[in-house]
């Protein structure tokens, strides 16, 4: 068939000349040699580094992951740990609050028997030293009462007292009589 086409003098344009043929295909194993040599070596290597960035990046980001996950875990716990405390310290507030309040009122409670005590002291002093003022005034008074009934003058003051106190004696007698029948 080639020489079909070769006897006619027109040329099949889908088959090149054999000179032509041959230093293409020469040409072609040089540049392929070439890029096999020296640059499908640096093609394979910026592949596997981005590889390597890609997996590197990747594993980064897992242990980084991981590291928050410890790190939020432990956050946790001391959070947990803290909260812990708090209830802790706030339960030993309370008991202390309480303990106060118990002596706050033991303490309140004695002062006030002790105001209440010194008050009735003060009252049976007051209530001793009016009696005595009451006794010399009642004295003084029937003394100048029984004067002027009797007309004379009872100016023995030893035999006032006496007579004086004889009578509220008699009077104080028949008051706690009064007072023990009532009871």
């Amino acid at each position: 068939m080639l020489n079909f086409l070769a006897q006619e003098g027109t040329q099949n344009p889908l088959l090149p000349e054999t000179p032509e043929l041959v230093v293409g295909l020469l040409c072609f194993f040089i540049v392929f040699g070439i890029l096999g040599k020296k640059l499908l070596p640096n093609i394979q290597k910026t592949l596997a580094e981005r590889h390597d960035a890609i997996e590197g990046g990747l594993e980064r980001a897992a242990q980084a992951q991981a590291e928050a996950n410890r790190t939020l875990e432990e956050y946790r716990a001391q959070l947990a740990e803290a909260r812990h405390e708090a209830a802790r310290i706030l339960e030993q507030a309370r008991e202390q609050g309480a303990v106060i309040i118990a002596e706050m009122r033991e303490e309140g409670q004695r002062q006030r028997e002790s105001i209440i005590e010194a008050g009735h002291t003060q009252i049976e002093a007051d209530r001793r030293q009016v009696a005595v003022q009451l006794r010399q005034e009642v004295g003084r008074l029937s003394t100048e009462l029984a004067g002027r009934i009797v007309g004379e003058s009872l100016e023995d003051t030893t035999r006032q007292s006496r007579v004086v106190d004889r009578f509220l004696d008699e009077l104080d007698a028949k008051a706690e009589q009064t007072q023990g029948a009532a009871t």
